[in-house]
């Protein structure tokens, strides 16, 4: 069950979204690629402990909100028409391939398929059949980051895992990949 709702935090109006979960233990917040807070609620729990969390963490989710703002990632907020949204997901089918063409070469890794989606909370992911999906949105990302995230997928081909060896891929083309993964966070 999904729900979405208005709140005022600190003089701010902001939509979250409230997903019921079967399975969750505990209350959860994220604020997903698309700039949209999402409450994940266990099953048992009524709609207002919802509300009531959002408002309890209302500091950090203005400062999450405030941060994708400030690095001018407006675009990643922007919900999009369905005509809006078909042009954009075929500049990132080209801006995606293009890019894989050119890290696929270099780390000598075939993958099968290519997807670009609207996903909620992801920026990527790689199927065990070698599929890789991309969330449309990372057009708007600056490239360095945008590449970090294909190469990223792409090195989950030869290490379906986030251990040492896969890192170690992912080193060879971004030493630095700690500090772009901690800046992907506040997006």
């Amino acid at each position: 069950m999904t729900v979405t709702k208005k709140i005022t935090l600190k003089n701010e109006r902001i939509e979250y979204t409230v997903r019921k979960h079967r399975q969750a233990k505990r209350l959860k917040l994220a604020i997903s690629c698309d700039g949209n807070c999402v409450v994940t609620l266990p099953w048992f729990m009524g709609m207002g402990s919802a509300e009531q969390f959002v408002q309890q963490n209302a500091a950090w989710v203005l400062e999450k909100l405030k941060a994708m703002k400030k690095i001018g990632r407006n675009n990643i907020f922007s919900r999009h028409n369905q005509a809006e949204y078909i042009k954009l997901r075929e500049f990132a089918r080209d801006m995606v391939h293009r890019r894989l063409e050119k890290f696929s070469q270099i780390y000598g890794f075939k993958y099968n398929s290519v997807a670009i989606r609207n996903q909620k909370t992801r920026w990527g992911s790689c199927s065990s059949k070698g599929n890789l999906n991309f969330n449309y949105k990372v057009i708007f990302l600056p490239q360095r980051h945008a590449d970090y995230i294909i190469v990223h997928e792409l090195c989950h081909l030869k290490e379906f895992n986030h251990g040492k060896r896969f890192w170690n891929l992912v080193a060879q083309t971004f030493p630095d990949y700690e500090k772009i993964v901690a800046e992907l966070k506040v997006l």
